[in-house]
């Protein structure tokens, strides 16, 4: 499967921004997703994540409250809304996929998914 994110930009603290990862190639719907970012100089960490069935998410200390990830399987699209963005949230954000044929799990490690987009990048401002 191939994923094109989009949906980066410059925002001021206190924004919102909603990054979208549009998924082609296979059937969609039966791959969990999840959002990891990475900013200069750190490792890339878990942001959110769903499972194939949209019911079930995992969201980082850091962006619960803030940040919520849906899906729309019909569009073959997973979405990222981020509001009351901090500076510190200023990273490239990478969607990722992983195959899943039974279990309704999400995943937040990087090394469990199978597929990555090429990464847009965020940067908030104070």
């Amino acid at each position: 499967v191939q994923l094109q994110a989009s949906g980066g930009g410059l925002v001021q603290a206190g924004g919102s921004l909603r990054l979208s990862c549009a998924a082609s190639g296979r059937t969609f719907d039966r791959y969990a997703m999840g959002w990891f970012r990475q900013a200069p100089g750190k490792e890339r960490e878990p942001v959110t994540a769903i499972n194939w069935t949209g019911d079930s998410t995992y969201y980082a200390d850091s962006v619960k409250g803030r940040f919520t990830i849906s899906r729309d399987n019909a569009k073959n699209t997973v979405y990222l809304q981020m509001n009351s963005l901090k500076p510190e949230d200023t990273a490239v954000y990478y969607c990722a996929a992983r195959n899943v044929y039974s279990s309704g799990s999400y995943y937040y490690r990087p090394y469990e998914y199978n597929y990555w987009g090429q990464g847009t990048q965020v940067t908030v401002s104070s």
